[in-house]
């Protein structure tokens, strides 16, 4: 109880609690009404969130292909864009624990496999539309779909029925799954009006400001959403996100006031921004990690050798160093870190070793012929030059790894998860069923290595359901060990979040679940 009590006034004391919400949770825990005041008067924000006015973001990760189908959500500007105008079941807050949006409360049977989600009643999409129960199943049956290509595949999959009763809605699993709100917090699964069936790129949501243009790969505007249910988000009248791939010219429109905040800060030059008047540089450990994929289902990586060979050529803690500036630590071929609970500190770190990296080369009987590794500036920071480390490294071993460069425009839509070995990065997800649903599982549309694997498929079912923390971490264990040895995946480094933001921004707070506050960071933070 007193882990929930200190939560919730850690909550307060950042600002993303009104006060009618505190002194009901307070209660509900038993502190009695008048000292629930007290409490509130002493950890409440003083600097209160102050409403009106224009935010604007320089973000990079933005396409001319972008898409407003939260489905296809899949690099920096358009999550950070359906975070802003989209409103899911529920978010998991920066310290682990849920936040109730859509729904009131989710409860579930003994066994967590039927999951009943109560509707807070009288909430408004941006059409005038009031949520339903109806359009959150809508929604949730669109993303089962594959035709819908959506990164929640993996996660909606696992439900076998789902139903409307009311003002609740009740979803019932395959399997038993004790993380699943944590799972349907994902930033794909924002709520539309009929599910977005008619059309999923309206941009038409239940969030807190609306899309009042869009411009693919330039820029997009929001309003505030007038009748927005929770007063402690939405604070400025509007809000635009700028698209600045450029490391340069990102950096210059934050110095320069022409934006208020940036994402992805060069770690070359974040020393020197430091030292910019009006502007604080936010550093941020988390789950997110940068990586080279490997499709195991095609040549030369199907053969687990080849993919062992160049898991061993790469110089981790080179790239930690020379690549993020020392902002971030090594990585260990799977997706999982210290940031996550029931994390294996146990699994050995794998280190650079030409002679064995030349050893399983060798095993492959490859023709000698040019491995292509796939990278473009914007892939990640410093993707470009992680990927000349990385096969300058490989060829000490004797692996011919070559670097092709390709365009940012387009990186996402015709090489990542097309082309069989490219540079990457994800952001990290909340739980590692998640991390791992989204993908890793066979079935995932998302399943940027092409890994099928019976036994870590039954593993990760097995783990969602498993009340026993033991045996769970001893499942998770398992599974990342099979990613490590088998998986398609080379994860050198995972990195901080590193970002600017000036000094008039009051509200923000750290959130290691992604970058600019987990994608919440315009329609937290105010003008101060």
């Amino acid at each position: 109880m007193k882990d929930q009590l200190d939560r919730v006034i850690d909550a307060a004391r950042k600002g993303r609690m009104s006060r009618r919400e505190f002194l009901g949770r307070t209660t509900a825990m038993g502190v009695s009404a008048g000292l629930a005041v007290a409490l509130y008067g002493k950890v409440a924000r003083a600097d209160e969130a102050k409403k009106g006015g224009v935010i604007r973001a320089g973000i990079y990760g933005g396409e001319s292909t972008n898409s407003l189908d939260p489905a296809l959500a899949a690099s920096p500007v358009p999550v950070i864009t359906c975070s802003t105008w989209g409103e899911m079941l529920c978010d998991v807050t920066s310290d682990g624990g849920l936040n109730m949006r859509l729904a009131e409360e989710a409860t579930s049977s003994p066994d967590a496999k039927v999951w009943t989600f109560k509707v807070r009643q009288g909430v408004e999409f941006h059409n005038g539309k009031t949520v339903t129960a109806e359009d959150i199943v809508a929604t949730l049956k669109r993303h089962t779909d594959e035709k819908s290509q959506s990164g929640a595949l993996g996660i909606v999959q696992g439900i076998s029925d789902m139903k409307a009763e009311g003002d609740k809605v009740v979803l019932t699993l395959a399997s038993a799954n004790s993380d699943l709100p944590y799972l349907l917090a994902d930033y794909h699964l924002a709520i539309q009006p009929g599910g977005g069936m008619d059309d999923p790129t309206a941009g038409i949501g239940a969030g807190p400001y609306k899309v009042e243009s869009f411009e693919p790969g330039v820029r997009t505007v929001f309003t505030k959403h007038a009748n927005y249910f929770d007063d402690t988000v939405g604070h400025a009248d509007q809000v635009e996100i700028l698209v600045i791939n450029d490391n340069t010219a990102r950096t210059a429109a934050l110095q320069s006031g022409q934006v208020h905040m940036i994402n992805r800060v060069d770690p070359k030059i974040s020393e020197l921004l430091k030292g910019t008047p009006s502007v604080t540089v936010k550093q941020t450990p988390g789950r997110g990690h940068f990586v080279f994929v490997m499709h195991c289902d095609t040549p030369p990586f199907d053969n687990n050798d080849m993919r062992m060979a160049l898991k061993l050529a790469i110089k981790r803690g080179e790239l930690v160093e020379k690549v993020l500036g020392g902002l971030g630590s090594a990585g260990n071929d799977f997706p999982i870190n210290a940031a996550y609970p029931l994390f294996d500190e146990t699994i050995p770190q794998r280190e650079y070793d030409a002679a064995k990296a030349k050893e399983y080369y060798d095993k492959t009987g490859h023709d000698g012929s040019p491995i292509i590794l796939r990278a473009a500036p914007g892939a990640f920071p410093g993707a470009v030059d992680a990927a000349n480390l990385f096969a300058a490294s490989a060829q000490a071993a004797g692996i011919p790894l070559q670097v092709k460069l390709e365009p940012d425009d387009g990186y996402w839509t015709n090489v990542w998860n097309v082309e069989p070995f490219c540079a990457s990065y994800w952001g990290g997800r909340a739980v590692q069923d998640q991390m791992y649903t989204t993908a890793y599982l066979s079935t995932a549309d998302w399943n940027d290595t092409k890994f099928k694997n019976k036994e870590f498929d039954e593993l990760l079912i097995a783990a969602r359901g498993e009340l026993d923390e033991a045996k769970k971490k001893a499942d998770y264990s398992r599974m990342a060990n099979i990613l490590r040895d088998e998986g398609g995946l080379i994860l050198p480094m995972f990195n901080d979040f590193v970002e600017g933001v000036r000094d008039e921004i009051g509200g923000w707070y750290d959130d290691p679940n992604g970058e600019l506050m987990n994608g919440r960071a315009l329609s937290r933070c105010w003008l101060g």
